[in-house]
């Protein structure tokens, strides 16, 4: 449904902290910190997390499923991935990086 990383790039791209999000999400401060500092897809009560994704989604953060397109308008970010499942190493920069050949 949503994994902690998600979740803590969501917190950036709003500018608030974790007892703001809980405030938000009507959750304790530690449920919202248990919840960002597991690894990976966070596992919880369904309820829990329902909230928190209500409370990111109605803050104006589109969350993106994996190898989901978004339907939303505005900006955004996604973390790329290689074909083997990995990160790229040193990411291109769309500004600052010429393309790799065969990349127009």
């Amino acid at each position: 449904m949503i994994t902690s990383y998600q979740l803590r790039a969501a917190r950036a791209l709003l500018g608030i902290d974790q007892r703001e999000l809980a405030r938000l999400a009507d959750l304790s401060l530690p449920t919202v910190q248990r919840m960002e500092a597991s690894e990976g897809q966070i596992r919880g009560v369904v309820e829990t997390l329902v909230k928190i994704v209500r409370a990111i989604e109605g803050a104006g953060v589109e969350l993106i499923g994996e190898n989901a397109s978004s339907s939303g308008l505005g900006r955004g970010v996604r973390l790329r991935e290689t074909t083997c499942g990995r990160s790229p190493g040193k990411p291109h920069s769309m500004l600052f990086d010429k393309p790799p050949s065969g990349d127009r």
